[in-house]
């Protein structure tokens, strides 16, 4: 037998080691890719949605304050107690706690959402409380622009999560079911 006869087939089975072990360590490779990228969407999911449920309990919180000085009609009033302000200040902790996990697992596009929307939670919290600003602004314009920068961050966070397709369309209430006097109360 010669040496060429001899060499061949060493030299295939050594391609075939190698190239099996190329192929089982690309696989193994993008298998620990995957699972690490769904490992921390899951944080994120579970982060996002914490926040902005903090930040939905917050703004339905100062509305109903808002309620109490008449500001807003609409929402069970809520009268600024010792108790409330405790009971405030536990859910923006928790808000900012969030926040703070969102900023170290979210992309920049939310978490740069988060800022507005947070400028937008304190300003109803400051209507709400009564808290004089430089710049007068009414309830339902600030909850406008509240709802609006929460729309936005949602947003922000489905396309950090890959999720598809708009948040909501739009659909009206039948004239026949809106109430007599305006309202800013939530629709979600």
């Amino acid at each position: 037998m010669s040496l060429t006869g001899q060499i061949l087939p060493l030299v295939g089975v050594v391609l075939g080691a190698v190239t099996s072990f190329l192929v089982g360590s690309l696989n193994e490779r993008t298998r620990w890719q995957r699972q690490q990228s769904v490992r921390w969407d899951e944080r994120r999911l579970t982060a996002y949605a914490g926040y902005i449920a903090a930040v939905k309990e917050l703004a339905a919180r100062y509305q109903r304050i808002a309620a109490a000085r008449g500001l807003v009609t609409g929402p069970a009033p809520l009268e600024l107690t010792d108790e409330v302000l405790a009971e405030l200040a536990e859910w923006e902790a928790r808000r900012s706690a969030l926040s703070a996990t969102c900023g170290l697992l979210g992309d920049t596009e939310t978490n740069t959402a988060s800022k507005p929307l947070n400028h937008c939670l304190w300003r109803l919290e400051h209507l709400a409380r009564g808290v004089p600003t430089e710049v007068e602004q009414n309830w339902e314009q600030a909850y406008q622009e509240f709802r609006d920068a929460r729309r936005q961050y949602v947003e922000r966070a489905r396309v950090s999560l890959d999720v598809p397709g708009a948040v909501t369309r739009e659909v009206a209430w039948p004239a026949a079911w809106r109430p007599a006097s305006h309202s800013s109360r939530t629709e979600d």
